[in-house]
């Protein structure tokens, strides 16, 4: 068996902003390296034999934080980006909802049909495909191993959705705040949830905060 421990980066100044990130490569706030400590701490007791993260510095710093406690280094894995959000990259919710109302909607409300426009504009089913064949070589390379992942709210909820053999339509069901901490198993080809969306490091159940962009 496979244990994950999948957690998402910390708070950006975009995640504030409601600004679509996507692929840019953008920092980690204060707070965002607080809670990426603070997630840390939360890690510091259990047992984690390796680490991985999507290379964007969010979410390989809070990786870092918690690789170092444990004497790890964190390994990078370009199936972990973030979705690539095309065109909306870079811009604020409001924007994109005023320049592209149907796709916004779309996305908001069948998030299975949109392809993000643009150079490069992802799909969910295309990130779907990437993380879940990440997991599956994570699977059988950590067999017997606790990994830690450390990646995005979209990578995150696609291959939650993925996992408990929910499509793409449901992909705003699950929730992801910033540093969250997610625990999934696998044994012999089936996986299951153990924890989803766990803030209580942060001193908290739940965060209350809805952000516009991811």
């Amino acid at each position: 068996m496979v244990r994950i421990i999948l957690i998402r980066h910390g708070e950006t100044q975009w995640n504030i902003e409601g600004r679509y990130q996507g692929q840019e490569d953008t920092q980690l706030s204060e707070r965002g390296i607080l809670q990426g400590h603070m997630v840390a701490e939360g890690l510091r007791n259990i047992s984690i034999d390796a680490a991985v993260s999507s290379p964007l510095e969010r979410s390989y710093m809070t990786c870092s934080f918690c690789a170092e406690l444990h004497h790890l280094t964190v390994q990078r894995d370009e199936r972990l980006l973030e979705i690539n959000h095309g065109a909306w990259e870079g811009c604020l919710a409001d924007e994109i909802k005023a320049r592209y109302p149907t796709e916004f909607q779309q996305w908001h409300t069948a998030p299975q049909q949109v392809t993000m426009p643009g150079k490069g504009g992802e799909s969910l089913e295309d990130v779907r495909v990437r993380v879940r064949d990440a997991f599956n070589d994570y699977a059988h390379r950590y067999d017997g191993k606790t990994l830690l992942v450390a990646a995005h709210d979209a990578v995150n909820k696609a291959v939650i959705c993925d996992v408990m053999g929910l499509d793409m339509s449901h992909f705003w069901q699950i929730k992801q705040d910033n540093t969250c901490i997610n625990v999934l198993e696998c044994q012999q080809g089936q996986w299951r949830i153990v924890l989803l969306n766990s803030t209580n490091h942060m001193g908290y159940l739940f965060s209350g905060i809805e952000q516009k962009g991811l």
